[in-house]
């Protein structure tokens, strides 16, 4: 017996929020001015790198796959979320302002490249719509490079902990070395190759890490 439709469950719910981003526009990363507002994002990538190659094809496609999504949560919105969008915080353009930084300082990427959606929401919604647009696309940079959305790290912990990210796309820190675990931007390149493929690779969990607003003491 199939179940009645619930508009109200957590999938259906989920649904309805991925639907909304997904109908807004596709914007310049570079191009952003200010704005605010807390919610989800996704970033586009429309370059030439060829191992990238697929998601720059798929903008020609009108479902577009994304290489990260994101959120940004505002101050005091970790602690259960419930009450009206905070409409004065600036959590998602300072994350979105973070990441073109990451962008342009890899040697390898060029922000120009990257196109961005994003959707302010009540924060209570933000990490449905977050797990909701992983699970569909499976972002390379969620799902295979993990640490793009990562602060920068200190002098002394990056042997240890230097990100796949920033072994694949050098240039972020500085005198990072070129490899993690044995695993050096050729092994890395291949692996972006075989997952946009479909094939089986060794796989991340990565999901924006909740940060305080540009400014604010942790």
């Amino acid at each position: 017996m199939t179940e009645p439709y619930n508009p109200l469950s957590r999938l259906n719910l989920a649904k309805s929020i991925e639907a909304e981003i997904l109908g807004g526009p596709l914007l310049p990363l570079d191009e952003l001015g200010p704005f605010r507002g807390a919610g989800i994002y996704a970033l586009y990538y429309s370059g030439d790198v060829d191992f990238y190659e697929p998601l720059k094809l798929s903008l020609a496609t009108g479902n577009p796959r994304p290489i990260y999504v994101g959120k940004a949560i505002p101050k005091g919105g970790r602690t259960g979320g419930l009450r009206a969008a905070d409409l004065a915080t600036t959590a998602m353009a300072s994350r979105l302002r973070k990441h073109a930084k990451s962008i342009s300082a890899a040697t390898n990427l060029r922000v120009a490249d990257f196109l961005t959606r994003f959707l302010v929401v009540d924060d209570i919604w933000i990490p449905l719509g977050e797990n909701m647009l992983i699970e569909t696309y499976q972002p390379v940079w969620n799902r295979v490079i993990a640490g793009f959305g990562n602060n920068p790290l200190g002098r002394g912990r990056l042997a240890q902990s230097v990100s796949l990210w920033d072994v694949l796309h050098p240039g972020r820190i500085p005198d990072a070395p070129a490899h993690r675990q044995g695993l050096d931007q050729g092994v890395l390149v291949e692996r972006v190759r075989r997952f946009l493929r479909g094939e089986a690779v060794p796989r991340v969990d990565e999901r924006d890490p909740i940060e305080l607003e540009e400014g604010e003491e942790g």
